[in-house]
């Protein structure tokens, strides 16, 4: 068995603004360590140890560059990928090779009502974003790449807001949720207590791998795709544009569809690397 783990930031107890990550880095790559130690302990005493062979973690915060190599000595299985810009971003390197994804240190869609840190890829480019009209989050489109390649996502991390977009019946009712905080405010958040998230976290990675594979269902889009972004800025629209294909809904909303869904995931990153471009003078 293998197990793909992909490590964002703004759903890790402990955190609360992007401004603590730059006043005190070192307390938040902290924070991030100590949940994924707790990720990689639960998976150490799974039933079920014995028959995983590799654990891939993206380090897929901003620049990739969270989580020290050290790490790797927790268990001789542990793969670290590191740094940025990549191809498939939060999911690089994936493929149908592994049987279960895990998104620790999620975080809600933009606009979530008491969502901390709520975006979706990019707070000061993308407003918000759809596929097939469904709002999205970015634990929707990297589970649906792993959907794509026939892959469950089985576990997620991360705040209240979070929780309720992804355990709803038209969504991901099935994934064992760890609720990590409460948001007060955008970047004003309850967290819960290091040992609860503790015994929580383990406890929901050994309920994710009591089951086989394909005990889980996949979360997908079927063809045809249409992806809606509503850029910050009509400058970032006017960027976005260069890209072959995208068509212009109105001053900051743009269009572009695809039946493959691995391309559609690039785009995503193309056109929020696009819209970086822009000229906001």
């Amino acid at each position: 068995m293998k197990i793909f783990i992909s490590l964002d930031m703004e759903g890790i107890p402990g955190t609360f603004n992007w401004e603590q990550e730059k006043i005190d880095r070192p307390a938040v790559k902290a924070h991030m360590y100590n949940h994924l130690q707790t990720v990689v302990e639960a998976i150490r005493k799974s039933k079920h140890n014995s028959q995983i062979d590799e654990i891939t973690i993206a380090d897929s915060h901003s620049a990739g560059d969270n989580i020290d190599y050290s790490f790797t000595a927790l268990d001789e299985r542990i793969n670290l990928i590191s740094g940025n810009p990549r191809p498939q971003y939060m999911m690089p390197s994936f493929s149908n090779v592994y049987d279960q994804v895990f998104l620790v240190g999620y975080h809600a869609g933009t606009g979530a009502l008491h969502g901390n840190m709520d975006h979706s890829y990019a707070n000061r480019r993308i407003h918000k974003i759809w596929l097939n009209d469904i709002h999205m989050n970015e634990a929707f489109i990297n589970s649906a790449y792993a959907g794509y390649h026939g892959v469950p996502v089985t576990l997620i991390t991360g705040d209240m807001a979070l929780s309720k977009e992804i355990l709803n019946e038209k969504a991901m009712p099935w994934v064992n949720f760890v609720i990590t905080k409460e948001a007060i405010a955008k970047f004003a958040v309850k967290n819960y207590s290091i040992i609860k998230v503790r015994e929580r976290t383990i406890d929901a990675v050994q309920k994710a791998l009591s089951k086989e594979k394909a005990d889980y269902p996949l979360y997908t889009f079927t063809p045809p795709i249409k992806l809606k972004i509503d850029f910050i800025s009509t400058s970032m629209a006017d960027v976005a544009c260069l890209m072959p294909g995208v068509k212009r809904l109105d001053g900051r909303t743009i269009e572009f569809k695809e039946d493959d869904y691995a391309v559609m995931f690039e785009a995503v990153m193309a056109l929020v690397t696009l819209a970086s471009t822009a000229n906001l003078a």
